[in-house]
């Protein structure tokens, strides 16, 4: 029983810390240790604005013209499509709309990013996704942190909406925000979003088509000595998954690349101490929370009959996976997303992971 208890005490802490307790230190060490960003409103780098698409005709006109309306000089600004081998109509509509198009063999995102960046030679690239949209000052906001010349990779706000633009963003979404304004007030964030980012151009490397820069970026920034920061106030928007279901799905397929990342993206080598400690915290345990819940319900019924502390325990996992099937909001969304990190586990152990991707359904 000393194995069970290893486990149990084990998988509860790794549990505890990265959703409660890490959260909560990186709100009060930010309180008292603030790396602040140095922003200049008058920085107007030249910009390559890039969208990367596949099979996007229903809506890259949308996006350009969301583009076009930027308050940015239009003479330092350039509007790149780079199309991941579209088969529809995407490419025809991007041109006409004024864009600079990319055309390449299929090959994922990041092989797409990757041609885009070559094919250009701004001071920055930004990087957005085809459904997303930009509030008019976004990218002004995000090119006013390369003032200070430690910033990199600057990440925006994502914000969640329903079909008719209004907010829906749950509790998790404003919680993971909440946490990446804290890690980069302390050192640099550990993930960005890919409907709002830009990078100097000096700066930009080319990762494995598999990884994608969400994770990689902020990473690889520190490892070189930068950082990688967040801007609450340059926002984009982008319509939620229609269910919680759909959001599984795309959870999987998201996880899957993370756990690529983690087995093989040397992701801890040469970090600064603080970042290394968020790094761990906020991903690595964070990607094992479904494996962490099954070795944590596990060792509890092996314990069970140990005494009362056990019995109290696995009548909790018990009633969250309970509330869970009864629909329960945040239960369902929890373990869904935690069995999700189990799945992805699974499906990269079996098969690896592609570099394609699909449209994710109903976020159009």
């Amino acid at each position: 029983m000393i194995a069970a208890r290893i486990l149990f005490w084990g998988s509860l802490g790794g549990l505890v810390w990265t959703h409660a307790a890490y959260p909560l230190a990186a709100r009060l060490a930010a309180s008292l240790r603030t790396r602040s960003v140095r922003r200049d409103e008058d920085e107007l780098p030249s910009v390559a604005l890039i969208v990367t698409a596949y099979n996007e005709e229903a809506v890259i006109e949308r996006r350009l013209e969301n583009l076009r309306a930027l308050d940015y000089p239009s003479e330092r600004l350039q509007l790149v499509v780079t199309s991941d081998a579209s088969t529809d109509r995407t490419e025809e509509l991007a041109a006409a709309a004024g864009a600079r198009v990319v055309r390449n063999p299929r090959g994922g995102k990041v092989a797409a990013q990757d041609a885009a960046v070559r094919e250009t030679e701004s001071e920055v690239v930004a990087f957005s996704d085809a459904n997303a949209a930009w509030a008019p000052d976004a990218l002004r906001k995000l090119v006013r942190n390369f003032a200070d010349p430690d910033v990199a990779y600057v990440c925006g706000r994502l914000n969640i909406t329903n079909e008719d633009g209004r907010n829906k963003e749950g509790a998790y979404w404003r919680y993971e925000l909440a946490l990446r304004a804290d890690e980069s007030r302390l050192d640099s964030v550990t993930g960005g979003n890919g409907s709002i980012y830009a990078v100097r151009r000096s700066d930009y490397v080319e990762v494995d088509p598999r990884f994608g820069h969400d994770l990689s970026f902020p990473y690889l920034m520190v490892q070189r000595g930068r950082r990688a920061v967040y801007d609450p106030d340059a926002h984009a928007f982008e319509k939620a998954t229609p269910t919680t279901e759909d959001e599984y799905r795309r959870k999987v397929r998201m996880f899957e690349h993370c756990w690529a990342i983690v087995f093989e993206g040397k992701m801890l080598r040469r970090l600064r101490p603080l970042y290394a400690v968020e790094l761990v915290s906020h991903r690595h345990l964070r990607y094992a929370s479904g494996p962490l819940h099954v070795v944590l319900l596990a060792s509890t019924a092996a314990l069970v009959a140990e005494g009362p502390l056990y019995q109290v325990a696995l009548g909790l996992q018990l009633g969250l996976v309970g509330a869970a099937s009864l629909g329960v909001g945040v239960a369902r969304y929890y373990v869904l997303i935690s069995w999700a990190t189990v799945q992805a586990l699974v499906n990269y152990l079996r098969r690896g992971v592609p570099a394609t991707w699909e449209v994710a359904e109903g976020t159009r």
